[in-house]
């Protein structure tokens, strides 16, 4: 397993920007693909965002795509969501996730390592 850490919420003003990072300890981050979920209060938690071990390829939730940018340096053990355009429906706990490669990267219940979250709050 992974151990992971997200930093970077916060509060901000629709349309505006955040940058996410989520941090993995272990020398194994690389052999991971990773994702990006987000739960917002009483609803299920929803996939955001996921990409390949290797970086070369990335997915999107039909409600994110074209606003956010998922991306990872495996040299710093690190994953990235930089968020634009923020809308207040995108206030959520976000959180990052790690699974082996191959599995169902749209599927929560495919990835085996989850962070604590992070806060994100758009205001209109």
């Amino acid at each position: 397993q992974v151990q992971l850490v997200e930093s970077g919420g916060g509060l901000v003003q629709a349309g505006g920007s955040l940058r996410l990072s989520c941090a993995a300890s272990g020398s194994t981050f690389s052999t991971y693909a990773m994702g990006w979920f987000r739960q917002a209060p009483g609803k299920e938690r929803d996939f955001v965002s996921a990409i390949s071990w290797t970086g070369t390829r990335t997915y999107y939730s039909d409600s994110v795509k074209g606003r956010f940018t998922i991306s990872r340096d495996n040299a710093k053990n690190t994953m990235y969501l930089q968020m634009n355009s923020l809308k207040p429906e995108d206030t959520a706990v976000y959180y990052c996730a790690a699974q082996n490669p191959g599995r169902l990267w749209y599927r929560s219940t495919e990835y085996h390592s989850w962070g604590q979250g992070t806060q994100v709050t758009v205001s209109s």
